[in-house]
């Protein structure tokens, strides 16, 4: 049975005990249990193995690498959601583990145990328990911490603390969207590795082997629009594929964006040129009329208008003072700013971007 089961050793001249149970998330084997239809495809689909992470080769052939060496090291894994980062670490354990990944993997999310006490209690009592002993040889454990980042300075440095401690016989996987919210001293005590957005690319392939696996209706404008929307975030393509699943039996482009309640960027193009041509009064009845048709935030239109017009040809000071503006609109948006006030503001931004561009014409 050893040698089916591929776990990393450790060195350990000490007496052996059984591990204590679990007190994190229970983790789930891959295999242990079939899907239903109410599972979310984040989780069906999920990578089983690092060969089946979309993205971030180099990142998981160098960690891979460390496992088969057995030179495995503390990692710290940053970047936005949805790039990979807890699907690596859990494929990792399946490697490391097999069937005992069960017992020899402590999961919590560190953004609901956050403070020193789990630390203290949790993460100690299991790190502390000696190395589980498989046959005559010993074997690390892992802690995995997801969302470390919103641990608090007092649990970090606690953390930091059993780290050093019991490095003989644990490692430790912390994960998190944000590192500059990961204290100095335990950055130090982790190899780091940072996970970009997934490249549309990568994306699109996977979101395909999920359509085909389903057997669901997706021409090539819904594709796009899913890979568009998610900006590089694969959780949030699978969760937005799945609702408008629900949804339509059809998922095109204007299905994804009304599930979404993303403008259209049919839609978009007319607010554009409305700002762009129109007077302030006719534009304000006209974007209103468009937003409350068809269910728009108007936060969405500024945001969607901002990357319109990166894309129109126009002159580089007039641009940098609009886009300012732009996300000067956004900014008091999202703090629950009067919305007639805001496209009210939106218009006479362009406004005055019109007055610059006739006087640099004249």
């Amino acid at each position: 049975m050893a040698e089916v089961i591929s776990l990393m050793e450790i060195d350990d001249n000490e007496e052996n005990h059984s591990l204590k149970p679990n007190k994190g998330k229970n983790v789930v084997v891959a295999g242990s249990q079939p899907y239903s239809k109410a599972t979310p495809w984040v989780e069906k689909y999920r990578p089983q193995s690092l060969a089946d992470v979309a993205a971030h080769r180099d990142i998981v052939d160098t960690i891979d690498r460390l496992t088969s060496e057995k030179r495995l090291p503390h990692l710290l894994l940053y970047g936005p959601p949805g790039t990979g980062k807890t699907s690596t670490i859990l494929a990792l354990a399946r490697k490391l583990y097999g069937s005992q990944m069960q017992n020899m993997v402590l999961e919590l999310n560190a953004s609901d145990a956050r403070g020193i006490d789990v630390v203290r209690q949790q993460i100690q009592d299991f790190a502390s328990t000696q190395s589980f002993s498989f046959g005559a040889k010993t074997f690390v454990k892992l802690v995995l911490l997801d969302e470390a980042d919103a641990m608090t300075k007092d649990a970090q440095f606690a953390l930091r603390r059993v780290i050093e401690k019991y490095t003989k016989n644990t490692r430790f996987a912390l994960i998190g969207n944000h590192v500059n919210k990961i204290i100095p001293a335990l950055q130090s005590r982790c190899t780091r590795f940072r996970f970009a957005p997934l490249d549309p690319i990568h994306v699109a392939e996977r979101l395909k082997h999920v359509i085909e696996a389903e057997g669901l209706d997706v021409p090539e404008s819904g594709l796009a629009a899913l890979v568009r929307l998610s900006n590089g975030d694969m959780r949030k393509a699978l969760n937005i594929l799945q609702s408008t699943h629900m949804a339509s039996q059809q998922i095109t482009e204007e299905a994804v964006y009304l599930c979404t309640g993303n403008p259209l960027p049919k839609d978009i193009e007319k607010i554009s040129y409305w700002l762009l041509n129109e007077s302030f009064a006719a534009s304000f009845k006209q974007i209103s009329e468009i937003k409350t048709r068809k269910g728009l935030a108007l936060v969405d239109i500024v945001r969607e208008v901002t990357m319109f017009v990166f894309k129109i040809k126009m002159l580089p000071d007039v641009r940098v003072q609009l886009i300012n503006d732009l996300a000067d609109i956004e900014y008091r948006l999202s703090f629950g700013c009067n919305d007639k006030l805001q496209l009210g503001s939106l218009i006479a931004t362009f406004t005055r971007a019109r007055s610059a561009l006739v006087a640099a014409a004249k």
